[in-house]
């Protein structure tokens, strides 16, 4: 389905239905953790004036490309958006809201790590207008966090937590399992104690090994030891959907999970196939304009970035048409990963709707998908293969 080539694949203002939002990505950590491949570079001293006058160049350089839509959502990723003084998170977020007409309800979100520096900086944020933080706890034990590259401690990252609870609206934290040598058993205990202090929401992330990271290198070379297998990480999996069920807070995407009405706004917009703009080095958008959609990219170097911004007075390296075909295959890939699924009326040419609901037929009676008028989704015994399941629909 790929290479299919229709004029009107998605409709042109499937944006409207779906969301449109803000990414702003700010690429500096403290240390580059082992198993990252997000684009994060360690720096001693960042100029943050000049950081500020590129993103505002950016938003402004944007804005005039959209018009006034309704935003409904901002989100400061990175790297560690929380090295950002809170000064520069209110001079974006001012001009943001000169720029657009804001939704009553927008959700503005803002990753944090939770070392007691940071920590404090939870206040100013809140000024600021941030309304959600997203914390990277990622580990709840000492040990674990040292093996991951972290540089804070279980004690930091509980505090963190009662410090955004006690600061934000909305607070969310992030766990990766499937580490070395850790049992189902020694999981099960972790995911207990952070349901335990849980607000309204978790992404909870197995390790995965990604190529041109630190734990990639290692594992080449055989020395990543204490892996679990395809069969204890499938027990993990399944053990980590049924206990955050039973607290109250099911998955809505493969590693998403949220009470109902707590999901990320600012994530559904990409699964669902909204509209949304990329500020900063790597970040990417997807844009609908006069019924095209396009696909935007930026410089991944962070001074080659600000430098492009300064002289050219844009930050896009690459902005193109999305072929039709990979409209469709990008609506299914992103949509199917949550549980309400692809919604098929916004699939424009007939025969579109109709080769999925064909492809889909043989999954429907296995129990994998389910089919329910035009709302095509992976059911709970589907998720743990996803990917064979879309290939299948996709399949021409």
């Amino acid at each position: 389905m790929r290479s299919g080539n229709w004029s009107r694949p998605v409709l042109p203002e499937n944006w409207q239905a779906a969301g449109f939002g803000l990414y702003i990505h700010w690429p500096f950590c403290q240390a580059k953790c082992p198993y990252c491949d997000f684009n994060s570079h360690v720096a001693v001293a960042v100029d943050q004036a000049g950081w500020r006058d590129a993103f505002l160049s950016e938003i402004g350089r944007v804005g005039g490309v959209t018009g006034d839509r309704v935003l409904e959502s901002v989100y400061f990723g990175g790297g560690t958006p929380s090295l950002m003084e809170p000064s520069l998170v209110s001079a974006l977020l001012e001009t943001v809201s000169e720029t657009w007409t804001l939704a009553d309800d927008i959700e503005i979100t803002l990753e944090a790590n939770p070392t007691s520096v940071e920590a404090r900086r939870f206040r100013g944020y809140r000024s600021a207008g941030v309304n959600r933080v997203s914390i990277g706890v990622q580990a709840l034990n000492d040990s674990d966090l040292r093996a991951l590259g972290r540089l804070h401690s279980s004690a930091e990252s509980l505090a963190a937590v009662d410090v955004a609870q006690a600061t934000f609206d909305r607070m969310s934290f992030d766990l990766i399992y499937a580490r070395q040598n850790q049992s189902l058993q020694d999981w099960m205990a972790e995911l207990g104690q952070a349901l335990s202090i849980a607000g309204d929401h978790l992404s909870l992330y197995q390790l995965t090994i990604e190529e041109g990271t630190a734990f990639g290198d290692r594992h080449a070379r055989g020395r990543l030891p204490g892996l679990p297998d395809e069969e204890l990480s499938a027990d993990m999996y399944l053990a980590t959907q049924e206990m955050c069920a039973t607290a109250g807070l099911p998955a809505y995407e493969v590693s998403n999970h949220a009470k109902l009405g707590a999901e990320s706004r600012h994530n559904l917009t990409y699964w669902r196939g909204g509209d949304y703009i990329g500020i900063g080095p790597g970040a990417h958008g997807r844009l609908t304009l006069d019924g095209i959609r396009y696909a935007t990219e930026t410089e991944l170097s962070p001074m080659r970035w600000r430098r492009a911004v300064e002289s050219t007075g844009t930050g896009e390296s690459i902005r193109y048409a999305i072929p039709a075909g990979d409209q469709v295959s990008e609506q299914v890939l992103m949509g199917l990963r949550t549980r309400e699924g692809v919604a098929l009326d916004r699939l424009a040419e007939p025969h579109i709707r109709s080769t999925l609901t064909d492809n889909s037929s043989e999954l429907v009676e296995l129990g994998l998908v389910t089919l329910c008028g035009d709302r095509l989704a992976v059911t709970d015994r589907g998720r743990p293969v996803l990917n064979a399941i879309t290939e299948r629909l996709l399949a021409t």
